[in-house]
């Protein structure tokens, strides 16, 4: 279950991220975090804090919450 949910996390963040036209580079240098963190949040590899969400929400200019409504990806993705 837990994996389930990192992985569609790091979906929806990289959704997001492609939405915005913005490499993982460009994330990473605007939220103030590594590019390898990034990259690991993506593929769900990362259990994201509550600072970083707030960074890269900040980054991608939208809510906090904005990042935390994944609903739309569908389990077997």
């Amino acid at each position: 279950m837990d994996e389930q949910v990192l992985c569609k996390f790091g979906l929806h963040i990289k959704a997001l991220r492609k939405n915005k036209n913005l490499s993982q580079e460009q994330l990473a240098s605007l939220s103030e975090l590594d590019r390898t963190y990034i990259s690991g949040i993506e593929r769900g590899k990362r259990n994201v804090s509550l600072l970083n969400i707030i960074k890269i929400s900040e980054a991608l200019n939208l809510k906090a919450s904005a990042l935390l409504d994944f609903s739309w990806i569908k389990d077997d993705e």
